[in-house]
């Protein structure tokens, strides 16, 4: 990608070097590793990563960054980048197949500097893999079949040993084979529901900064997330996701009955997708919901949705795997002693999860299940409930990723919301502010 600049973000180098050069292994190079592999080089440290894929790349269509992920990739120096490709979302609106609405939330009513950015998971897999140059070392097509966490050591499908690392991070995802060899799962599940997803052309789509979203009951939700650009494909496009029963992902709905599913629920989503190959041009996602007593044993540790899968529906997966990746560096910064590290690297991790998975396993059955009834009370209490003073205010918390433990806010650097203050109004025009232009 042209004109990436080095990881030089106002508040990266403040902080003290670690106290040692230290070995380090990363198993998988998803956003968690690869935001691990750019800020542990940076340290000083020798990082080698490890990726099953024979040709690394992205997984997934389209997420929503959130005020919390962009400060951290503000902080590596990497927050012009992004938004040259992303689409500033300023609202997240849902109704009902009958037009009554059932969420409608702002990010200007918590904070006028707040807003959300629409991303293509190829663009921040981009921007993330041209800034790691330093050091680099990538080993692809290598699948990793067992951890010792005691000793260091990875051993590969093909029998070789890697040994003699002095930390081994587990970021191999939500779907990880290994984090039982670093911890005992205490819980580890797949959700019943899924989604089929595809990436289309945004046009003249009526909602260029909104997250629309249309629901059948809990049992069908459709929605649309306009995600910008990515590197060699100048084309602006929206993310399109279709939820349903894991069970009917793989089920033999004609694209007849597809289609006219999706134009009975919402018109402007159905035109969107008449170029789209029904199924074949679907990709299909699959969840789960997982969680340890402990993130790490010995030389070991889990990251991302490794350590703490959840449902997407807060969509805080990508925006919670670079907070880790932020929290492991500078824990690593501060103690001397990799277990001391880690310890305190998942104490400060877990006193922002913990409520996102609560909130994720109390709204996923209000959104995704056959819960006709708690779908029916959805409808009529969850916007009025959104309008009370307060109660919006909580709302909005969680949703910007800014909501800590029940009543706590996680807070943002000062220097940031300065960067990205008049963000909104200036990037809507397709120009990069000059307050974010000029923080690195």
């Amino acid at each position: 990608m042209a004109n990436v600049r080095p990881n030089i973000g106002p508040l990266t180098e403040a902080a003290a070097a670690p106290a040692r050069r230290l070995r380090i292994a990363i198993v998988g190079y998803g956003t968690g590793g690869q935001a691990c592999a750019l800020l542990l080089s940076n340290d000083g440290h020798e990082v080698t990563v490890f990726e099953r894929a024979a040709a690394p790349g992205p997984v997934g269509a389209g997420f929503l960054l959130q005020p919390v992920g962009l400060a951290v990739l503000w902080q590596m120096g990497l927050l012009p980048q992004v938004l040259a490709h992303g689409a500033v979302v300023t609202r997240l609106y849902g109704e009902t197949a009958a037009g009554r609405p059932v969420m409608d939330m702002r990010y200007g009513d918590l904070d006028a500097r707040y807003f959300g950015l629409g991303l293509q998971r190829g663009a921040l897999f981009s921007v993330l893999d041209a800034a790691w140059q330093a050091g680099r070392q990538l080993h692809d097509d290598c699948t990793i079949v067992d951890v010792d966490a005691e000793a260091g050591k990875l051993t590969d499908a093909r029998g070789v040993r890697h040994a003699g690392y002095d930390l081994v991070i587990v970021a191999d995802g939500a779907a990880s084979r290994l984090r039982g060899k670093v911890t005992p799962a205490r819980l580890n599940r797949p959700y019943a529901w899924g989604a089929q997803w595809c990436l289309v052309e945004q046009g003249a789509w009526a909602w260029p900064a909104e997250l629309q979203q249309r629901y059948v009951g809990a049992r069908r939700m459709a929605g649309m997330l306009p995600v910008g650009t990515r590197p060699g494909d100048p084309v602006p496009r929206l993310s399109f996701f279709w939820s349903m029963p894991v069970s009917a992902l793989d089920g033999d709905a004609s694209a007849r009955q597809w289609r006219g599913e999706l134009q009975a629920l919402w018109p402007d989503a159905a035109a969107r997708l008449q170029a789209t190959d029904v199924p074949d041009g679907l990709a299909m996602a699959r969840y789960r919901d997982a969680v340890h007593a402990r993130w790490s044993r010995g030389r070991a540790v889990l990251l991302g949705d490794a350590a703490h899968a959840m449902s997407p529906q807060l969509g805080q997966g990508v925006n919670m795997a670079l907070l880790d990746a932020r929290a492991l560096r500078d824990a690593l910064r501060r103690e001397a002693a990799v277990p001391a590290a880690l310890a305190a690297y998942e104490r400060e991790r877990r006193a922002h999860v913990g409520i996102y998975h609560f909130w994720s396993r109390w709204l996923t059955p209000m959104f995704q299940s056959e819960r006709d009834r708690v779908a029916s009370l959805r409808d009529l209490v969850f916007h009025p409930l959104s309008r009370v003073p307060g109660g919006r205010g909580q709302m909005l918390r969680v949703l910007s990723g800014t909501r800590r433990g029940w009543l706590g806010s996680f807070a943002l650097p000062a220097g940031f919301l300065d960067a990205i203050s008049n963000e909104c109004s200036e990037s809507t025009v397709g120009a990069t502010p000059s307050s974010v232009r000029g923080v690195l």
